[in-house]
């Protein structure tokens, strides 16, 4: 297998061709604070490792990723279980509500619009921000503590997954085109499969499924509006110091 560049000549992120995870690439490469690049072969986003082949592995234990960390729900994880020799995971949960409450409203005879559904993503992703700041707080902190290469990922890697890649690309200095720009990957790489999606109207998980500039927005936009920027809610909510922030860009960029 060989790395497959993707994006613009100014972005160096690499999607890594695996069997059993389609959504697997390289943060490296970006461009952050000063300059400075952010470390390739260090932090990989993924959807859901629990389908990789014995292929795969070697490609994974040839990165020397050490760590992952898993954000789907727990139902989730049970239904899809992972053990891989050699990497240790560290279950950082965030249940996906915006399934609950699309299915509920199916059950209920209530089939949202394509307006309606995305509004329920953007709730989704402002949830992340006002509930689970410790959580990606914990994320962040890790990266911290485990020097060596580190996956993070969910359930199709890209909202959970899409938000922490947003959240730790910000405090890098990474752009916010160029952030945007590897959250859209996601609709480029990402295989959907009918044995996670579960049923439903195809419009409804055209949206479900995919990303849209506008969930990531929202994310933003209520960082901002409410806490004063990405910094600032690193060091609210997060309950990092701005100590913690500086050793990240130390850590994770290059000399």
């Amino acid at each position: 297998m060989t790395d497959s560049p993707i994006g613009s000549p100014r972005t160096l992120a690499f999607g890594l061709p695996l069997q059993g995870a389609s959504n697997f690439r390289d943060l490296g490469g970006y461009v952050g604070a000063d300059g400075r690049r952010v470390r390739s072969g260090r932090i990989f986003r993924s959807d859901h490792l629990a389908a990789l082949t014995h292929t795969d592995v070697a490609r994974l234990q040839s990165l020397q990723v050490t760590h992952s960390i898993d954000f789907r729900g727990v139902t989730e994880s049970a239904l899809h279980p992972y053990g891989i020799a050699g990497l240790k995971t560290s279950a950082l949960p965030i249940e996906p509500t915006v399934v609950k409450r699309v299915t509920a409203l199916l059950e209920r005879g209530q089939i949202p619009t394509t307006d309606e559904t995305v509004a329920l993503m953007c709730d989704t992703y402002k949830g992340f921000v006002h509930e689970h700041g410790p959580t990606f707080g914990r994320f962040l902190r890790h990266l911290l503590a485990h020097p060596t290469p580190t996956v993070f990922h969910c359930t199709a890697g890209k909202d959970r997954t899409g938000f922490a890649a947003a959240l730790l690309l910000s405090l890098l200095g990474v752009d916010r085109p160029t952030i945007m720009e590897d959250y859209l990957l996601t609709n480029r790489l990402y295989r959907r499969s009918p044995l996670i999606e579960g049923a439903g109207p195809a419009h409804v998980l055209a949206v479900l499924w995919q990303v849209q500039p506008a969930f990531l927005q929202a994310a933003l936009d209520t960082m901002e509006s409410e806490y004063g920027g990405v910094a600032a809610y690193a060091c609210g909510p997060a309950g990092l110091s701005a100590a913690d922030c500086e050793r990240l860009r130390e850590t994770l960029l290059e000399h």
